[in-house]
């Protein structure tokens, strides 16, 4: 990021971590006991969770030591726990009179999917480019075998309608998990189970109007909804989708209960995405002419589907139109019913995702004056409000939520597509700064700002397009933006910054590339963008400083087909090796952990580098490196000698 007006943007929370705690999690949910119909499933379910333990353990020091392929790999094991824990929440404390009706199979009918996902998720991770022992393999290939019991036990296989839907789902989120686990009851749907809420109350229509023919009237299936609450958790202080926590004690009344239930909302289906049955936040149309949430459709679509998941009719293009009539609709549907928008300013207070409130100082009149005059048709008068603003978004994160507050997100976007190059570059780094603080992001990518962006990144001047890819990647850090920028074209304007930006500019370029190439389906498009070209080149380029970016992104690419194939084409290899010999540490073990990922099944290539001379320098690199590059080598060198490329030391 060029001309020190901007905030460093931090990273994301690793992936291993976020497993370990999700398992932590997993196991507190048993303290005291699951009381209910469901207590042994809700037992069974736990104790295989936390035989996995030992396989995060081993994954762990891989995490510590930069591995950069974990997000994508793990994704779907992280979203499993996610089901699971929101599940084992909502359905270990139900009252017994539960399993005398028609909702307890539908509970059971969760937990078959819960089980299915782990399973699927623990078949789906590849052991081998993890290094994992033979121990936890032979444990997790147990837990595996018991869940496939336990989803046969529960009823008929899942259909590949369900495993479509399953597919996309989001790619990584901390899930508030009594939240995840009321919703999973409220909605009585499996498709909702592990996905985030984004703000949206417990679905009423799911009670009233899908149950109503069950036997069950409103009225009853909200004082069953009540007790449900009461027992998924002790403590909602702070929970905005729910009943007030200071309102609720032992002694709370039916009558009361009674009253609360006029709280829900119920959602129109118009409004609730087909694929995710949640509320739509940016919707958009298909050749088919149904509407569905952005990242979801977009997803579905990487995934190589070529059909509308709603009419299963075949997509003509595959051209997503936003549906800014629909929008507007749920924007003003949620103002009504007073549900939470992505900034929700009141009384100088910010909610928090925790539900505690942030007091916001700064002076919003001010702020709204600058908002308007960049508006204004003279050019001076605007490019010196945009200035003002860049320096006001720099300076604090109160000042980044008043900006947005008094409506600035917008019409900086618009001045992203300005003929005047300083009212340009000003107004990309104050939605940089903005995109900082986490609720900016969705603002940012409803005002459309993706393909100005990228507009910018290819013609703008080098300071702006630096600080254009700065803010791709800020914009990126939140996982379903991945999705969403990966399919705007940015990866091509970004590849092109790497060959021919500044030093500061490829930098910026690289961060980004990196962030998106996360997700699995920007992998093939970075490769047909020309990445690779660009990352050999800036590994074999002596006056280059950018060989530790090159090899870290390589190695989130290198387990990808197409971009195997494409390493290998542009004689990769060869640098590879060199590396293991001359390179620094971090870099040798980057190198190794790359060579890895292309020898594995693929005997033409053990024999290419048993041809030039890697196993010297992979024997010394086993003895004296870093605990990761001693791991990788070793595990080559042990896929040589099983190939017969090395024939064991005597």
């Amino acid at each position: 990021m060029a001309g020190g007006d901007t905030v460093v943007v931090a990273g994301g929370a690793a992936t291993v971590q976020s497993l370990l705690r999700l398992i932590q999690d997993v196991g507190r949910t048993s303290v005291g006991g699951f009381v209910g119909p469901f207590k042994k499933d809700c037992t069974d379910l736990t104790r295989r969770i936390a035989l996995l333990s030992h396989l995060i353990d081993e994954l762990r020091p891989m995490n510590e030591s930069g591995s950069s392929n974990q997000g994508s790999c793990l994704n779907d094991l992280s979203v499993a726990l996610h089901a699971a824990k929101g599940l084992l929440l909502a359905a270990g404390g139900l009252d017994p009179s539960i399993s005398s009706d028609g909702a307890a199979k539908k509970i059971l009918f969760q937990f078959q999917f819960v089980t299915w996902k782990l399973e699927k998720a623990l078949g789906n991770l590849p052991y081998d480019h993890f290094d994992i022992s033979e121990e936890v393999q032979e444990q997790v290939d147990l837990v595996r075998s018991q869940l496939r019991r336990a989803a046969e036990k529960y009823g008929s296989p899942l259909t590949s309608n369900l495993a479509s839907r399953a597919i996309c789902q989001p790619l990584d989120k901390e899930i508030d998990p009594l939240r995840s686990g009321i919703r999973i009851i409220g909605s009585l749907q499996v498709e909702n189970v592990g996905n985030t809420d984004h703000g949206v109350k417990l679905k009423g229509e799911s009670i009233s109007k899908r149950d109503s023919s069950k036997g069950y009237g409103s009225d009853q299936m909200m004082q069953k909804l009540e007790k449900m609450r009461n027992s998924a958790a002790t403590s909602m202080v702070g929970e905005s989708n729910t009943v007030d926590a200071n309102r609720r004690d032992n002694s709370i009344t039916k009558s009361s209960q009674e009253d609360k239930k006029l709280d829900v909302p119920v959602i129109p289906d118009d409004f609730l995405c087909p694929i995710s049955l949640e509320l739509m936040r940016d919707p958009v149309i298909v050749s088919t002419g149904q509407t569905y949430e952005r990242s979801y459709i977009q997803r579905w679509i990487d995934c190589g589907n070529t059909t509308c998941p709603k009419t299963q009719q075949k997509l003509q293009h595959f051209t997503l139109t936003s549906n800014y009539v629909l929008r507007s609709l749920i924007t003003q549907w949620c103002t009504d019913h007073n549900i939470e928008q992505p900034t929700a300013l009141t009384n100088g207070r910010m909610k928090k995702s925790d539900g505690s409130f942030r007091e916001v100082r700064g002076d919003i009149v001010a702020i709204k004056a600058l908002v308007q005059k960049l508006s204004s048709r003279s050019i001076e008068e605007c490019r010196a409000a945009v200035t003002e603003l860049r320096s006001l978004s720099k300076r604090s994160t109160d000042n980044r939520i008043l900006i947005a507050e008094a409506g600035g997100i917008p019409v900086l976007v618009n001045l992203l597509t300005s003929k005047d190059s300083v009212t340009q570059e000003n107004a990309v780094t104050s939605i940089l700064n903005l995109s900082i603080y986490e609720h900016n992001k969705g603002l940012i990518m409803l005002a459309g700002a993706v393909s100005s962006i990228v507009q910018v990144l290819r013609a703008g001047s080098m300071e702006t397009r630096e600080n254009a890819a700065a803010t791709l990647f800020s914009l990126s850090l939140a996982d379903e933006n991945k999705i969403i920028i990966g399919a705007s074209g940015a990866i091509i304007a970004l590849v092109e910054l790497l060959e021919k930006g500044s030093t500061r500019g490829k930098k910026d370029a690289a961060t980004a590339l990196f962030n998106l190439c996360i997700y699995q389906g920007n992998k093939g498009r970075a490769v047909r963008a020309g990445i690779v070209t660009a990352l050999l080149k800036m590994l074999t380029d002596s006056s280059s400083c950018m060989v530790d970016e090159a090899l870290t992104i390589l190695s989130v690419l290198a387990g990808h087909h197409e971009a195997k194939v494409a390493i290998v084409k542009a004689s990769t290899i060869p640098v590879l090796i060199d590396l293991i010999r001359t390179g620094l540490p971090r870099n040798k073990e980057n190198a190794a952990a790359i060579l890895l990922s292309l020898c594995k099944r693929d005997t033409e290539n053990l024999a290419c580098i048993s041809r030039l001379g890697a196993v010297i320098p992979l024997t010394e690199l086993a003895k004296s490196g870093t605990d990761r590059a001693k791991r990788k080598a070793t595990s080559l060198l042990e896929h040589l000698r099983k190939s017969k490329q090395l024939q064991p030391v005597s």
